[in-house]
């Protein structure tokens, strides 16, 4: 295990392109001492942290066709657009069987990052117990306006795109000099700012909780600032990225298998094609 951090940034089902990148990793016996998952970088994180290789695949492509999984008919009789029985009991619990055992086995630090939509700060919820941290995983996965906020305590979250998409800075600051970066969105990419329409869904949406609204208002901006912040670290030796070099054409609900099953092959690949410019940065 190497002493540094991984990072994992979200995006629905492109995070599928970090499945492939963790699975080469898995190959390679690659793993980290502090972890940090975003909404879907925090599912992925799971399978690799219990080791069981193409699970995350699996997860991903094997549901595509079942209404409760993800779509309008959860979104309408549940109030998530992936369904959270489905997501979080009956495929980990049931069809596709998550290794606890295994997970206890990781020594290191793992965390899945979620925003308290009342505060509106971002939170880093450890996970050490899977059995009741998926809560957090399901936290950190649910997008505003297609999904329930999530109670944890006395806490209400969504989300960790919103408050924390990249938590460079966080892994960073709890002292990893060396961090690994698995970003699902392309070379060049730069957020553009929520459409007034979408705004205005989410200002109605969550009128009690108005901090919802700033931050998703300020998301391009924080994000840009982020990715700026990282190109400095990656200057600096602090962080080592990997991430698409061209637009996948995958959308955040994608239903394609082969589009699909393409992004996670150029995960895997992409981290093929770094593995010994990765060893020589981790082992400096």
């Amino acid at each position: 295990m190497y002493q540094a951090g991984l990072v994992l940034e979200g995006g629905a089902m492109k995070g599928i392109y970090t499945a492939g990148v963790l699975d080469f990793f898995l190959d390679k016996e690659i793993g980290f001492s502090s972890c940090y998952g975003v909404s879907a970088g925090a599912c992925h994180l799971c399978s690799f942290l219990s080791k069981q290789r193409k699970r995350a695949y699996r997860v991903a492509i094997n549901y595509l066709d079942n209404k409760r999984y993800c779509g309008t008919y959860s979104l309408l009789t549940t109030g998530d657009l992936f369904g959270a029985d489905m997501c979080y009991d009956l495929i980990p619990n049931y069809l596709d069987p998550y290794d606890y055992e295994a997970f206890n086995q990781y020594e290191g630090n793992a965390y899945a990052v979620v925003t308290n939509i009342e505060t509106g700060k971002a939170e880093y919820l450890p996970m050490k117990d899977m059995r009741e941290d998926i809560l957090a995983v399901r936290a950190s996965s649910s997008m505003p306006l297609v999904s329930r906020n999530v109670r944890i305590g006395e806490g209400l979250y969504l989300d960790g795109g919103i408050s924390d998409s990249v938590p460079i800075a966080k892994s960073i600051k709890d002292g990893n000099k060396k961090n690994v970066v698995v970003l699902t969105k392309e070379m060049g990419f730069r957020r553009e700012p929520a459409s007034s329409a979408q705004l205005a869904l989410i200002k109605a949406r969550y009128i009690g909780y108005p901090k919802v609204y700033e931050l998703m208002k300020e998301r391009h901006i924080n994000y840009n600032a982020m990715l700026d912040y990282l190109d400095m670290q990656v200057q600096n030796g602090n962080a080592f990225v990997i991430r698409p070099k061209k637009k996948s054409g995958v959308s955040r609900i994608e239903k394609d298998e082969k589009k699909l099953e393409a992004l996670y092959e150029e995960g895997y690949r992409d981290a093929e094609e770094c593995y010994m410019d990765l060893l020589e940065y981790l082992s400096e």
